[in-house]
């Protein structure tokens, strides 16, 4: 199996075009697909790499030995965030809003958004240990 292979397999059973791919690591469309004849730069690879949460190893010999066990991926860290922002600027445009029984501070509004990056953070990998099928984990 090649690089190119071991990419499309890692998208497919995340549900991710190939197009969104590109798209969120910043790549220029269709370069994933140049990959079929060539190699990656090492820094595309160490990007697609960290966006799946396994090695560059894995990706290059696809020994499932080297593939690395990381808590989030790239994407869930974005969602997270996308989330947070979200909710900040619906926190910041809120009139009104009491925190300790006090008109809510930024600081006030940064513990609140802090605590709750930390259990969406927690909710990810509990989901991700809960229900990936087993054939798709990398234990």
């Amino acid at each position: 199996m090649t690089t190119f292979e071991r990419i499309e397999n890692l998208r497919k059973q995340q549900g991710i075009s190939q197009g969104k791919l590109e798209k969120e690591l910043g790549f220029s469309n269709g370069s994933i697909s140049k990959w079929k004849n060539s190699m990656p730069t090492s820094e595309r690879l160490q990007k697609v790499a960290d966006y799946f949460c396994v090695t560059t190893n894995y990706l290059l010999t696809g020994n499932e030995e080297l593939q690395q066990k990381k808590a989030l991926s790239l994407k869930d860290e974005h969602d997270i965030e996308e989330i947070l922002r979200q909710t900040e600027e619906q926190l910041l445009s809120q009139e009104g809003l009491m925190f300790d029984g006090k008109p809510a501070s930024p600081e006030a509004i940064e513990s609140i958004l802090s605590a709750m990056r930390i259990g969406m953070e927690m909710a990810k990998v509990k989901n991700k240990e809960k229900y990936t099928p087993k054939k798709y984990k990398r234990d």
